[in-house]
């Protein structure tokens, strides 16, 4: 078992390999969201961990985006970081990048809301209110039938993320508009 990191390290951490303000934003919502869905599934208890994964989990996106998964490994590893860490942010490139299957139900989380917040975001820039918090299931949805909108959000990862946790599509997109309202900046 390696080192736990407190959250003021795991956010020096990520900026020391992440610039971009729009990488940074992207990190900081889905720690919100992954804080709230640790309170909301009864792991209220791990919400400082389940945060930091999901602060961490594009730690090499950024410098390393052909080795999106692998390479962030190597960075935690030789931080000596705790493997439960390391194995969960890494779940998320699951048949993408890595052969990591997210297992526990925060990696499943993680798995189904990364491209998802991302998309979610997208609809939200695009309301007179640029906010989640007057956003509908309805209006997600229609822009989720949209292929070439938010393109770059993989519908099939979403989906193949719903499925790994049990949730309808629709439940998961809901839950996770409830998720990015609690941490909305």
């Amino acid at each position: 078992m390696g080192k736990t990191i407190t959250r003021d390290e795991a956010w020096e951490l990520l900026n020391e390999y992440n610039k971009e303000q729009f990488h940074l934003k992207h990190a900081l919502t889905v720690e919100g969201v992954m804080r709230y869905f640790a309170r909301e599934l009864g792991y209220g208890d791990e919400e400082d961990f389940w945060g930091t994964v999901g602060l961490l989990h594009d730690l090499d996106f950024e410098q390393y985006p052909e080795q999106h998964c692998i390479k962030e490994q190597e960075i935690m590893r030789g931080l000596e970081l705790d493997e439960r860490l390391i194995h969960a942010t890494a779940s998320h490139g699951y048949e993408l990048t890595v052969d990591i299957v997210p297992e526990h139900e925060m990696e499943k989380v993680l798995y189904a809301v990364d491209e998802l917040t991302g998309l979610i975001g997208a609809v939200a820039i695009m309301r007179p209110s640029k906010s989640v918090m007057d956003l509908e299931l309805k209006s997600v949805k229609k822009k989720y039938k949209t292929a070439n909108f938010a393109a770059g959000c993989s519908r099939a990862v979403i989906e193949r993320g719903a499925e790994m946790l049990g949730w309808e599509l629709d439940d998961l997109i809901s839950r996770t508009i409830l998720a990015m309202r609690s941490c909305e900046n």
